[in-house]
């Protein structure tokens, strides 16, 4: 279970099926659940009009919650905005630079070779950033009531 100590951030679920020493949670929120208050992204909002589906997710289940308990799953603060820089940003920055770059060295034929080799920089990037969260408890869903 994630630190108590450490700033978090959740959104509501349910338990929808049990999977060994995890439960798969089906979210009720595509986000944080801050949307209305003051400071809040509205990233609710924009997942509901891109994803009707609803989402679940693979929680460890240390306090063995049973199906159909309403949970709250949280994160470390800040978690998610570097989960989405790594996953978006980084590798679409990565991209516009090998091509700027490319272009800048051998035309129409560098941009795209250097469109190529900015994606995989990219994706390179996004590989590591995986692992480094994997092992950083702040980054670690954990269940709570």
């Amino acid at each position: 279970m994630g630190d108590p100590q450490l700033p978090m951030t959740g959104a509501w679920g349910t338990v929808a099926a049990l999977d060994g020493e995890h439960a798969l949670i089906r979210m009720e929120e595509s986000g944080c659940g801050r949307c209305g208050e003051v400071g809040g992204c509205g990233g609710n909002n924009l997942a509901k009009l891109l994803c009707s589906t609803p989402r679940t997710f693979r929680v460890p289940n240390p306090e063995r919650r049973s199906v159909g308990e309403r949970v709250r799953v949280r994160v470390g603060e800040g978690s998610v905005r570097r989960s989405a820089l790594a996953a978006y940003a980084f590798p679409w920055l990565a991209l516009l630079v090998g091509a700027l770059a490319g272009s800048a060295a051998a035309g129409e034929a560098g941009a795209i070779g250097g469109a190529i080799v900015g994606l995989l920089v990219g994706w390179l990037g996004l590989r590591r950033a995986q692992r480094r969260d994997a092992a950083d408890p702040r980054c670690q869903p954990s269940i709570t009531s």
